[in-house]
């Protein structure tokens, strides 16, 4: 009650001072959240015990807390006073309008342009009950340092502490000089303004307990992560870990699995094998399949190390490994998006503890629940869909099913080779690809001109299980038709039964050469399903007539030949290719 009471008379005295510019109006910024429940939550508690309570988004997926807002001489007195009772934390400081955004509380208030605010009237003592007893005096702050003895402190300072201040003011956004450690006019400005901005005499050289503060300030954006250095014998790694955000749960050579503890979806991997040049490069080829690394983002591999950056919607993940006397060591860290400057941070503190122990994990550390989808307990990246295609010219373009191409953020061939659409006709129900890079196919098909025999031996060659079996199957069938079910010219009816991979597929003769292309199986005009055993393919001269209009020769052949079904496999499997389309 006397705090409330002294809180009270403290401001209606605020209320008393002249009116300022808009330009002096600040705010003292009391705590910071990574999420708008969490800031609701502590401006509530707040506003139970304190007046001029309001909430901002701070950008980068923060929420600040503030009181305000005030003159500048105001917010200094509130910021010495609440610090000294203990109602606000001790990094508290002045913050300024610019740097906020939407006001998220108290719900639907807008106090972005309102001028400094005015205190409640004091309430009047009740005369029938005794006099109030007189006012606590604030609590009295530790003496500080001399001008003279913070020089002498600062002078003890290690070039990596004088380093750490200049980041914080960057930090702060006081200094934007380079972070040398050298104490220059520049960053001794910074400081002054630094101590200014925070109710301090500005005389450009912080005490051991500004240092201190702000330090402390830097480092909030980490509270409540539970920082730890954490010494994994085991893994032969020491490094420092949000130990309230993961715990260990496994190994799996080569990872140790630190995985999420609560709500924060978060999670980190250490890395540890033996190995040469050859497992450091494969070892990046194989993190860039898995589900951990998306696509985007930027990744470079050296002769001794690398590092891979994952951006997607959802999170984002940081894997860099460097190979070291026959050892490969190295981490991931995996952020939720949208907390850049918690995760920038936390990773500066994780690359900067990292340190090599003896030993590497043993490739006998493996999971009892082993699956074709996981590779050391992490999923592998899948694409949205998953189709056949093959080859027709030594630069490696592409013919395949239009189906594969549609909405795809990216297009990759069975080695990964990113692919663009040449020629994409839905009504034709053919694609045309090119690679992006080089492509040296095994073989190149030839379309056959001559008119084949109805009930004639077929086949076709594809990825009839997206991708899950490394090389193509062949489906042995007939020519059924040399039309469709509607007479159309440019189809081919065929009995056989197909699985949905196999679309985009090249539709051999007996001897190997291409009577055209396998279509995604529909139902007819009418919508009626059709038996499991009715296929059809798009003929061959409507694919080469496309080919043509996009200035491509393939090659033909009027040669109706024969060639045993095992040599048959092994060449139309040599021009067939798997075509995935990723989201």
């Amino acid at each position: 009650m006397m705090q409330r009471l002294f809180a009270t008379l403290l401001f209606v005295m605020i209320a008393l001072r002249a009116a300022v510019a808009q330009d002096d109006v600040v705010w003292v910024q009391i705590e910071a959240q990574p999420t708008l429940a969490e800031a609701e939550a502590r401006a509530r508690v707040y506003a139970a015990d304190l007046p001029d309570v309001n909430g901002f988004s701070l950008g980068g997926g923060w929420y600040g807390i503030m009181l305000g807002p005030y003159a500048r001489t105001d917010a200094e007195q509130v910021l010495r006073v609440y610090r000294a009772e203990g109602s606000i934390p001790r990094d508290s400081f002045i913050a300024f309008t610019r740097n906020f955004g939407q006001q998220f509380w108290p719900i639907g208030a807008n106090a972005l342009n309102r001028p400094a605010a005015t205190a409640p009237a004091a309430p009047q003592p009740d005369t029938d009950t005794a006099a109030a007893p007189p006012l606590p005096e604030p609590e009295i702050q530790p003496a500080d340092e001399t001008p003279r003895e913070a020089r002498a402190s600062e002078a003890l300072l290690s070039r990596e502490e004088r380093e750490a201040l200049q980041v914080a003011l960057k930090w702060a956004g006081f200094y934007d000089a380079a972070i040398d450690g050298a104490f220059g006019r520049g960053t001794r400005n910074s400081m002054a303004a630094w101590q200014e901005a925070n109710g301090f005499e500005p005389t450009g050289v912080l005490t051991t307990m500004q240092r201190a503060g702000l330090l402390r300030q830097y480092n909030a954006v980490l509270d409540g992560l539970g920082l730890q250095t954490v010494r994994d014998e085991v893994a032969g790694i020491e490094i420092a870990l949000p130990t309230e955000a993961v715990e260990f749960e496994k190994y799996e050579y080569p990872f140790a699995h630190y995985t999420a503890t609560g709500d924060l979806p978060a999670s980190v991997l250490l890395i540890s094998q033996q190995g040469d040049q050859d497992t450091l490069f494969g070892l990046y080829d194989i993190m860039q399949t898995l589900e951990i690394v998306p696509q985007d983002g930027p990744r470079n591999r050296e002769d001794n190390r690398f590092f891979l950056i994952g951006e997607g919607p959802d999170f984002v993940s940081h894997t860099e490994a460097r190979l070291e006397g026959g050892e490969i060591k190295g981490f991931t860290l995996i952020w939720p998006a949208g907390d850049e400057e918690r995760r920038t941070r936390l990773l500066g503190e994780m690359q900067k503890s990292f340190a090599r122990l003896d030993g590497t994990l043993n490739p006998a550390q493996i999971s009892e629940d082993q699956s074709i989808d996981l590779v050391s307990g992490l999923e592998i990246r899948k694409p949205k869909l998953s189709r056949s295609g093959f080859y027709i010219d030594r630069q490696g373009t592409v013919v395949t099913a239009s189906e594969a191409v549609q909405d795809c953020s990216a297009i990759t061939l069975e080695d990964g080779t990113e692919a663009d659409i040449l020629l994409d006709d839905p009504v034709l129900g053919v694609a045309v690809l090119l690679p992006r890079g080089g492509v040296a196919p095994l073989g190149i098909a030839t379309f056959q001109k001559a008119t084949p025999r109805l009930q004639s031996e077929v086949a076709v060659a594809g990825y009839s299980y997206g991708g899950v079996l490394s090389a193509p199957s062949v489906t042995f069938g007939t020519l059924a038709d040399l039309r469709g079910l509607q007479g159309e010219e440019t189809l081919k009816r065929l009995a056989m039964t197909t699985l949905p991979g196999d679309a985009g597929g090249p539709v051999v003769d007996a001897g190997g050469a291409v009577l055209g292309m396998l279509l995604p199986r529909s139902g007819d005009a009418a919508g009626r399903a059709l038996p499991p055993e009715v296929s059809f393919a798009r003929h061959g001269s409507a694919i080469l007539e496309a080919l043509t209009r996009l200035g491509i020769e393939a090659r033909t052949t009027d040669t109706v030949g024969r060639i045993d079904p095992e040599t048959l496999t092994t060449e139309a499997g040599n021009f067939t290719t798997l075509v995935n389309c990723w989201e």
